[in-house]
């Protein structure tokens, strides 16, 4: 059972949905070296004239920019020292201070690192053409409440290719939506403390309309970067980090902080890697070199416990003192593989699991993707926030059951036979992808395939795995999972660090 139906008398409600975005806006033909060649050849433009075709393009975003600030009666501010302050901070000051609700609120400039080309000339080939390159150059952000999107902001380079970066966050589009149907809510920040229909708050948060997205996002690029409009040419728009929150939002902190105390303790000791990359649903295979791990953090708001794999990763950490928030999250969505149609080269196309496109319109199924991961985590934690249901389970887990007429023992922590397959059978593999005998077998010594049989079935009658119908598959049940969770908290976390 989730804590969200156990303490459901506690709790406003649960919610979903994207939280931090961060978008990524380019020029198709300019986005790499080969490309933005090929342009140059294509425009008559030689390939050393680079350094030329891009600073007349500069002025054109600077004029555009200072433009704005005088129509908007705004002072553009340079940091002359990055990290100096947080901008978000000094937004918020001037939000308070000016009462702006909508619009322009803030410009700041300041020379950061930036990707571009440099002219090459390969004597051996004798071709002339761009190479990547990185260098510095002026960049503007353009900080602005949106109607729709709440407070966001793009960051505008002054070289070529202009690669843009959007910010907006999935909390402040929600709220927009909620306003729209007349439902009323609570919220602080970036989070929701209360909603009068959860319900339909949910679907509204289910419903990505990317489509949408994307001709918002042109209008911004229009606005604040018009070189690609005034050469005929359109950016595409890709994920470049997003985050995925769910909050379980309590009526009062008294109600959460003793049961996120006990959580985030017994998570420190008891989530493993295979944990961890199945509350993702990666896997951890021979070859694997993903960084996989487990940080625990105190901070002046709150703990956080952060587990991460590779370019992704999943937190719980209480927002508020209100709300206990499983947040994930992705710097590449590419990481996620999805069954899709593969279009090839030799202009075929077949439907296969590949990476997930990193294009916007991937945020509806990249929702579906974190918010399982989220409720994954969730699952994981609500077996051990309470552990008196788990006692009574682990009582009978470790009685005889009886089939006609004859006697199965039961499970018994303290015997190194039973320990190790309930170890087995918990690696987050097969608690997310189900197993065979023939898996189990791999991870023990001198196991014959008829043992393996006999080991499974005791398993079946006691309750802790089933058995997919038409298939040798088996899958740990709910129970299954209560039961190791309770047995394996108390083997470790209280009865050998007592007789220790």
């Amino acid at each position: 059972m989730l804590l969200t139906d156990k303490y459901a008398d506690k709790m406003n409600g649960i919610i979903t949905c994207y939280d931090r975005m961060i978008i990524q806006g380019y020029i198709p033909g300019w986005s790499y070296a080969e490309g933005m060649t090929s342009y140059l050849k294509a425009n008559n433009i030689r390939i050393f004239d680079f350094s030329s075709f891009s600073q007349p393009l500069t002025e054109q975003v600077r004029a555009n920019a200072q433009r704005i600030a005088d129509e908007n009666g705004i002072q553009i501010e340079f940091i002359r020292k990055l990290r100096a302050f947080r901008k978000d901070d000094r937004i918020q000051e001037i939000i308070q201070k000016t009462g702006k609700s909508e619009g322009l609120i803030h410009i700041f400039s300041a020379m950061e690192q930036c990707n571009t080309y440099k002219p090459w000339h390969d004597k051996t080939t004798g071709k002339t053409f761009l190479k990547f390159d990185q260098s510095k150059c002026l960049h503007y952000y353009f900080y602005f409440i949106d109607k729709e999107l709440g407070l966001c902001y793009l960051r505008v380079p002054t070289w070529a290719p202009f690669r843009l970066q959007f910010y907006m966050n999935g909390h402040n589009l929600l709220a927009h939506k909620l306003q729209k149907k007349g439902i009323t809510y609570r919220m602080h920040d970036n989070a929701f403390l209360e909603i009068s229909d959860v319900e339909t708050a949910q679907k509204l948060s289910d419903r990505i309309n990317p489509e949408g997205l994307h001709k918002i996002l042109d209008v911004f690029a229009k606005r604040y970067c018009p070189i690609a409009e005034s050469l005929g040419l359109g950016y595409t728009w890709t994920v470049q980090q997003i985050e995925c929150a769910t909050d379980i939002m309590f009526k009062q902190a008294c109600d959460l902080e003793p049961l996120y105390d006990e959580i985030i303790r017994t998570a420190i000791f008891t989530v493993k890697p295979d944990n961890i990359a199945a509350f993702l649903g990666q896997r951890i295979t021979y070859n694997c070199k993903k960084e996989v791990g487990t940080n625990y953090n105190q901070r002046i708001l709150g703990t956080r416990i952060k587990h991460h794999m590779g370019d992704v990763s999943i937190k719980m950490y209480d927002k508020f003192g209100c709300v206990l928030r499983i947040e994930s999250t992705c710097n590449d969505i590419g990481t996620f593989r999805v069954k899709r149609k593969v279009e090839h080269r030799d202009g075929s196309s077949t439907e296969q699991k590949a990476p997930l496109k990193k294009s916007i319109y991937s945020l509806y199924q990249l929702f579906t993707i974190m918010k399982a991961a989220n409720y994954r985590y969730l699952e994981f934690v609500s077996s051990f926030d309470d552990h008196s249901g788990g006692k009574k389970n682990l009582t009978k887990a470790t009685e005889a059951v009886k089939e006609k007429g004859r006697s199965y023992r039961g499970l018994n922590f303290f015997s190194p036979k039973d320990l190790l397959v309930l170890e087995v059978i918990s690696r987050g593999e097969y608690m997310t992808f189900g197993m065979q005998g023939k898996d189990i077998r791999r991870h023990l010594e001198d196991i014959s395939p008829s043992a393996m049989s006999r080991i499974f079935k005791r398993l079946r009658l006691h309750g802790i795995i089933e058995r997919v119908q038409g298939t040798y598959k088996y899958f740990t049940t709910a129970y299954g999972k209560e039961v190791i969770a309770a047995g394996l908290t108390v083997r470790n976390l209280v009865l050998i660090p007592a007789l220790a």
